[in-house]
């Protein structure tokens, strides 16, 4: 890990990654990109963390996205790592739920990296939106796929073409953010899905959450038969035992992630 980069563990079962250059609105440089990789793995390491929450510190930005001045200078292959991609995240293969927590803006990368989340709660006053045309950039860490399918076509492809953001009221509505909070309940916001979600079997939210991942681009057979076979794995499990048992009993669930 690095100060760039801060990881603790908010709550039981809840991690939390924030983005530490406040002074540079969160933008990502090479110790970002570095940081969130560490971060992830971190996370995926620790059978105790069901949930992971990414936000930034300070009020003005979740993440502005690339650090220019490290492009300027010559450092953007710094910028992505070969296992995450694009600030270490991107493309990072993984297994646990990550929630985005925008206290502030997200912009360009800040926007791909909200949208390589699993989840999304937004600041009233932030704006989300993929300026990259404005620089003569292409929003290539997954903004110009990703947006159109979060996004209904017509809105993603204006702001694709114009480089010009949406306020959180307007991505809230049309489905890029679960919920819209004042900028200082933000993260209380989003700790409070990732207590529900924390509450369910870590396994089949697991199983359920890759295949809905990989929803929009696979054939409707593949997709039948990686259902049926994330099933037929969790009726393996302890916990599959445990559902069922703790309902009749009518007492919480004790998961044990076997």
């Amino acid at each position: 890990m690095t100060d760039a980069v801060l990881y603790t563990v908010a709550e039981p079962h809840i991690a939390l990654v924030t983005l530490n250059r406040p002074e540079a609105r969160n933008a990502v440089n090479g110790a970002v990109a570095a940081g969130l990789e560490a971060a992830l793995l971190r996370s995926e390491a620790d059978p105790g963390v069901r949930v992971v929450i990414l936000t930034g510190a300070g009020p003005h930005a979740f993440c502005a996205g690339a650090d220019l001045k490290e492009v300027a200078a010559g450092r953007v292959a710094t910028l992505a790592t070969e296992r995450g991609g694009f600030g270490g995240l991107v493309r990072a293969p993984r297994s646990k739920c990550w929630i985005a927590a925008a206290q502030g803006h997200a912009l360009a990368g800040g926007l791909e990296l909200l949208l390589a989340c699993d989840l999304a709660v937004g600041a009233e006053s932030a704006t989300f939106g993929l300026p990259e045309v404005k620089r003569s950039l292409v929003a290539a860490a997954g903004g110009v796929f990703r947006l159109p399918r979060a996004l209904p076509k017509a809105i993603a492809l204006r702001m694709i073409a114009t480089g010009e953001p949406i306020d959180a009221a307007m991505a809230h509505r049309h489905g890029l953010l679960n919920e819209v909070a004042p900028a200082a309940l933000v993260l209380e916001t989003a700790l409070s899905i990732a207590r529900t979600i924390a509450c369910n079997a870590p396994m089949a939210v697991r199983e359920s959450l890759a295949i809905a991942r990989a929803a929009a681009t696979l054939p409707e057979e593949e997709a039948w038969q990686r259902s049926n076979a994330a099933s037929a794995f969790i009726r393996t499990t302890q916990d599959f035992q445990e559902g069922p048992r703790a309902f009749v009993e009518k007492r919480a669930p004790n998961w044990t992630g076997r």
